[in-house]
């Protein structure tokens, strides 16, 4: 009987064994993000806007005499949102301001597989330019808002990351609707 169940076990072994086993393909990590919720941004700058509350709002270190500039910075993700304003003047015009916009998303043709832009009108009554890139790019979502007389926000999404963007999806597009709730609720300050 010893022998029986013995031999029953090793071709229970030999049976059960697959030759084509193959390792698992490299996972990610899960992300699990919270529920959209905002708030107002404090007064003193000359635009007003709604951004998420699970961003903090940090002077910009690029350029400190730009006091209107700021970045909305998410660290549970590691990115952050660049905010730069510009009045429309005489010495810079919407044209100048559009055109470097313009330049700027287009600066990364060289890696993006794709830059699919869009003009939109936000709730206010603005003209809303919105590129959004795909491929392995610094920076996935820019925009800029503009009453093109007076007033020029622009904004980029950037991450503090190497990591692939695909497995960044999930938080591209988590910012994505909070940077169009940015867009829906802004407004000038004149």
């Amino acid at each position: 009987m010893k022998k029986l169940a013995l031999l029953g076990v090793l071709s229970l072994g030999l049976f059960s064994c697959d030759k084509t086993w193959l390792p698992k393909p490299p996972g990610y990590n899960r992300i699990d993000l919270p529920k959209h919720d905002y708030q107002k941004l404090e007064s003193g700058y000359p635009y007003q806007l709604d951004f998420s509350k699970y961003s903090k709002v940090e002077a910009d270190s690029f350029n400190l005499q730009e006091e209107a500039w700021i970045n909305l910075n998410y660290r549970d993700f590691g990115a952050k949102v660049h905010l730069t304003y510009k009045k429309i003047d005489d010495k810079t015009s919407f044209k100048k301001l559009s055109s470097d916009a313009f330049k700027l998303t287009a600066k990364h043709q060289i890696k993006a597989y794709g830059i699919e832009e869009a003009v939109l009108v936000t709730p206010n009554g603005y003209s809303a330019v919105v590129a959004e890139l795909s491929g392995e790019v610094p920076t996935q979502f820019q925009f800029f808002v503009t009453d093109s007389t007076t007033h020029f926000l622009r904004g980029a999404v950037y991450f503090n990351t190497a990591m692939k963007n695909d497995s960044l999806a999930p938080v591209i597009e988590y910012l994505k609707i909070d940077m169009t709730h940015l867009m829906n609720t802004l407004k000038f300050v004149n």
